[in-house]
């Protein structure tokens, strides 16, 4: 029964901003769903959706995305500069990009600019922070690789 309550409310999500709820658009919105804290590429979410659902195709999933993107649904992420990357969690906040695995973490931090909405007289649409180190599981690799070479 929690399957079936699930898809009417991915259904209604995209129906109340004006999407068909196709059965690729339900599919492609419960996968960015399930896995909210990351931030998936097209191929990512390509491979995973595809070995159950082999008639998805890449196309599709780009479609998607950009129909998903236009309706404020998701939101781009390009912290690495040579991918997109798609972010189900559109409020306001920065990301942080791990140098070493490339996982990118959702940081929830105050920022004055973005709370102001105006700067120097210029209207401030979007606001992107991106902060970029070792996560913490790398760092606790490179530690105990430390002490392991000692």
């Amino acid at each position: 029964m929690k399957k079936i309550s699930d898809m009417k409310r991915l259904e209604n999500i995209l129906m109340k901003i004006d999407l068909r709820p196709t059965y690729q658009r339900i599919k492609v919105l419960e996968y960015l769903n399930k896995h909210m804290n990351r931030h998936h590429t097209v191929e990512m979410i390509y491979e995973a959706l595809s070995k159950n659902i082999p008639t998805m195709s890449m196309t599709t999933i780009y479609n998607t995305l950009n129909a998903f993107l236009e309706k404020g649904l998701v939101s781009a992420v390009t912290i690495t500069g040579t991918e997109i990357r798609y972010d189900f969690n559109t409020s306001s906040h920065h990301h942080f990009l791990c140098k070493k695995c490339g996982r990118i973490i959702d940081i929830d931090i105050k920022c004055p600019i973005a709370e102001k909405k105006q700067m120097h007289g210029h209207e401030v649409e979007e606001v992107h922070g991106y902060f970029k180190g070792l996560c913490k599981d790398c760092l606790k690799i490179e530690r105990n690789k430390r002490i392991d070479d000692e």
